[in-house]
């Protein structure tokens, strides 16, 4: 099946679960999209299975709380993520047997970026002490680190070759990651029209776009190669400055957000038109949302996790 509009149109809620008892803060997907993750401010990480549609774990973060849980590109086993409580160090888990591997301390201010490289052990973090460090699992010390002059959010491109750093919500940085301590090789300024700051980057499969989601009313798609504006999409409810996450479908044709009345809107990257608005049935705001890498799935949550799955056979 191919992601197309009629598909899109068609996805419905197949499974709503209620482990959380607070906001899901972040959701991610293995990369081979069998396994799903969710992080919640509640200090609790729930793993599911995406084949039988069903959460098989629930661990516990009490003492640091949890955030910004990402897989590594190592396995379905393992995850990092950044701690929301007691201390801005940034932990290795493994979920088999729900011990830490390792830790990356360093920071000074809490993280509020985490982008693990597609294709080896690397992973950057951004943060409000104002610096992005570069890190390898394999070791606990910082590998490199840049000081953007303002409230980074950052993330890999496919290739794992390069990052972006978004700078105090109107500029981003290009960095190649084996030379990032010289500095940016690219940089373009975009500003949106309303006040608003910039919580996330995301590059498309395909590399040839990013995506800069904000706490507005508003999101931004450009030419990850010369920063020149494609779409700016709105229509959405976001009266109350909440981080809502946005994405790309895989094929990066389309991208989706949630809203503070719990529906999603979808958009076409080609025609810059809107192709669907859908009832997620969430109590509360989609703070966040994901598309599976690999499978025709998607999950949006509030304090629930929904799973979507499309209604057509194409």
């Amino acid at each position: 099946m191919k992601i197309n509009d009629r598909v899109l149109r068609s996805f419905r809620v197949a499974r709503i679960y209620r482990e959380h008892t607070e906001k899901v803060n972040c959701v991610d997907y293995s990369p081979n999209g069998e396994s799903a993750v969710s992080s919640s401010d509640d200090d609790s990480i729930v793993l599911y299975d995406c084949r039988e549609g069903k959460p098989t774990r629930t661990l516990y973060s009490k003492k640091y709380g949890v955030d910004l849980i990402r897989y590594t590109n190592r396995d379905a086993d393992t995850v990092v993520y950044s701690s929301n409580k007691l201390d801005d160090t940034i932990r290795y888990l493994s979920l088999t047997d729900n011990k830490y591997i390792r830790y990356f301390p360093g920071h000074t201010a809490r993280v509020v970026a985490l982008s693990v490289s597609p294709v080896d052990d690397k992973f950057i973090s951004g943060s409000l002490d104002n610096t992005i460090r570069l890190w390898d699992l394999r070791s606990p010390n910082c590998q490199g680190l840049t000081n953007p002059l303002g409230k980074p959010v950052c993330c890999f491109d496919p290739e794992g070759l390069i990052f972006a750093a978004g700078v105090n919500s109107e500029m981003i940085n290009l960095y190649d990651i084996r030379s990032f301590d010289k500095g940016p090789f690219s940089s373009f300024e975009t500003q949106f029209s309303r006040v608003c700051e910039w919580t996330g980057l995301k590059f498309s499969k395909d590399g040839k776009q990013i995506l800069i989601s904000s706490n507005g009313g508003a999101i931004r798609v450009l030419d990850a190669f010369d920063g020149s504006v494609l779409h700016t999409f709105s229509g959405y409810n976001n009266t109350k400055g909440i981080s809502l996450e946005a994405c790309f479908t895989p094929d990066s044709k389309f991208v989706m957000i949630g809203s503070e009345d719990g529906r999603i809107h979808m958009w076409s990257t080609e025609s810059g038109m809107k192709i669907a608005v859908l009832d997620g049935k969430h109590s509360g705001p989609i703070n966040t949302l994901q598309f599976n890498p690999k499978y025709m799935t998607f999950a949006s949550a509030c304090t629930n996790m929904a799973f979507w799955l499309p209604c057509v056979n194409d």
